[in-house]
């Protein structure tokens, strides 16, 4: 096998990409993995740009996939943030009810909670809610004290890091132009040239549904993407806020509404 040839070829250096290829170094440490990334750097995108919270699993039907793997994936983020020295604050969350035609979406919510196995998931009380927020208010409230913020960014560096360790390799600044595919491989072009590999497997987020048609696809399938914005509490306002604050979230939305972390 040429340098240029690889069992696995992983597009996409955010996460999910690298993720999946720590997973696959080191299930099948003797097969040959190389990562390539468009950007300067790994996790520049979506993984470097979110508001850092490890999701609990409050909000997924039980017995989901999403549910499942929510809660669990969790548990394994926080470790293996607390593992790796990573930047990790276990600082819970509150997700408040401001009127009453929100308690039944928010009885619901805790009932999914319970049902996926959120830890310490508790109803608390307006006199509750201000203990744990003094600068907020509500009629009711669900309490996730398990509830982390981490730096994903970092956690990006550290995947490839270990990607490296495990025998793979990991390419930046290598957009790929075109997938050619073969009976046994795929030829993967790119601007730094030619790779060829067994399995291809496309992690790019935004761009999976382009790079798909560069392999031939025609599935009709499209990313649509709708954007968030994030703004920093000055430092000497940060005190204002303990943990997460959250809305009820509008079912008819795919997205949480305006919430505060720490940051």
């Amino acid at each position: 096998m040429s340098e240029n040839e690889f069992d696995f070829i992983v597009i996409g250096g955010g996460i999910i990409g690298l993720a999946t290829a720590m997973a696959i170094t080191q299930r099948l440490p003797n097969r040959r993995l190389l990562l390539l990334e468009k950007e300067r750097g790994v996790g520049a995108h979506q993984t470097g740009h979110n508001s850092g919270v490890i999701h609990s699993g409050l909000y997924y039907k039980p017995g989901s996939m999403k549910a499942k793997t929510c809660v669990e994936g969790a548990a394994a983020m926080a470790e293996f943030c607390q593992k790796n020295s990573i930047p990790y604050q276990r600082c819970g969350k509150v997700v408040v009810a401001t009127s009453p035609t929100e308690l039944p979406q928010v009885g619901m919510l805790y009932q999914r909670g319970m049902a996926n196995g959120v830890p310490g998931l508790a109803l608390i009380s307006p006199q509750r809610l201000r203990e744990i927020e003094p600068h907020s208010y509500g009629i009711k409230a669900i309490h996730v004290p398990e509830v982390g913020i981490t730096d994903y960014a970092a956690v990006a560096r550290k995947f490839a890091d270990i990607v490296v360790q495990q025998g793979g390799k990991v390419r930046t600044q290598v957009r790929v132009t075109a997938i050619s595919l073969r009976l046994n491989e795929a030829i993967v072009r790119s601007t730094q040239g030619e790779f060829i590999g067994k399995y291809v497997v496309n992690c790019t987020g935004l761009q999976s549904d382009r790079v798909s048609k560069l392999a031939g696809a025609s599935n009709g399938l499209m990313i649509a993407p709708f954007r968030g914005e994030y703004y920093d509490i000055v430092p000497e306002r940060q005190h204002l806020i303990n943990g997460l604050v959250y809305p009820v979230p509008d079912p008819n939305f795919p997205f949480l509404g305006v919430h505060f972390t720490r940051m």
